[in-house]
Parts: C-alpha cells; sequence; structure tokens
C-alpha cells in the first residue's frame, strides 16, 4: 500500500511539473499577458485592461500597420510600451489635420485612424514635417495622441524591441473582445 501511495504522488508531481515547464514555454514564446498602465491608447484599451499578446507572429511576416503592437521602450528598455503601428522601415509619416499619412496617403484602415484626431506634437511630429522611417524601426502613436507619450517623441522602435501583436483582452469580463 505505501508504494501505491508513493507512485500515485510521483504521478501528481511528474504532471505538475510538465504543467509548469509547458506553462513557462507557452509564455516565454508564444503567448504573453500584459496590463495595461496608462490611458495613450484609449479608447481601444483602458487602463486595467489585460490582455493577451502573440509573441510568435512576428518571426513569420513584418508587423503591419494598424497592428497593436508591444514593445521595448527605446528610452527605458526595461519598460514595455504598446502602442498602435503607424509606419515601417522606408515609410514617410506626416501628421495634417488631424490625420496620419503614409507616403503622402491618408491612412485609413482600421477605422481608429479616420475616427481619431491625432496631434502634431515632438520633435518627429511638428506641422508641416514629414518623417522618414529608417529600415530596421517602425512609428507608433497611441490611439489617445493627446496622451500619449509616442513616436511623435522619442523617434522610432528598433526592430530588436519587438515582443509581439495584442489580440485579444480577456479581462475585465465585460470588455473581453479580439483587438483590431
Amino acid at each position: 500500500m505505501p508504494q501505491k501511495k508513493q507512485s500515485l504522488l510521483w504521478e501528481y508531481a511528474e504532471s505538475f511539473i510538465i504543467a509548469i515547464a509547458l506553462a513557462l514555454v507557452v509564455r516565454t514564446f508564444i503567448i504573453q499577458p500584459f496590463k495595461i498602465p496608462s490611458g495613450s491608447m484609449r479608447p481601444t484599451l483602458m487602463e486595467g485592461d489585460r490582455i493577451l499578446v502573440n509573441k510568435y507572429v512576428y518571426r513569420f511576416q513584418g508587423p503591419t500597420p494598424g497592428d497593436i503592437i508591444v514593445f521595448k521602450s527605446p528610452e527605458t528598455p526595461k519598460k514595455d510600451f504598446i502602442k498602435r503601428l503607424v509606419g515601417v522601415g522606408g515609410d514617410s509619416i506626416e501628421i495634417r489635420e488631424g490625420k496620419i499619412f503614409a507616403n503622402h496617403r491618408m491612412l485609413s484602415e482600421p477605422p481608429v485612424f479616420r475616427e481619431n484626431f491625432y496631434y502634431n506634437r515632438g520633435e518627429y511630429g511638428a506641422e508641416g514635417a514629414s518623417t522618414a522611417v529608417p529600415d530596421g524601426h517602425y512609428f507608433v502613436l497611441g490611439d489617445n495622441s493627446g496622451s500619449s507619450h509616442d513616436s511623435r517623441f522619442w523617434g522610432f522602435v528598433p526592430k530588436e524591441n519587438l515582443i509581439g501583436r495584442a489580440f485579444f483582452i480577456f479581462w475585465p469580463p465585460h470588455r473581453m473582445r479580439v483587438l483590431k
């Protein structure tokens, strides 16, 4: 009887260890949860929202304008930021009359680009200025342009700072949805 008890205990321990190992692999390489700390992405993301970020997707394809991305801050690499991708390397970005223009064409997809007003602020978002995004870098803006510290102020996000694409709000339950 003691041997059966010991064997059952070992089975539970083994299952627990495997579950922990799988969870660590998934969190490290595939999907990671994040909590939204500020209002820079309002109304898309609210303070306290908890989201899932796909860390695997950009291994096969590059990010595209409109993606909501998580990245290490270019100013403080220990901090993770979340913003909407507006331009990739080679693009020319301009904010004119509250709208975003990439390569002289107004961005209209996703709808947030048409619906939001974007302010001319900072060195890289000055009125009448066109900003060239260097290769291997990204230009990002918060959806809440009036309260977002973003590429208009500190410039570009290097490709190596990219963590992944936000794809789902899982908390609070009444805000649960796929992100676009």
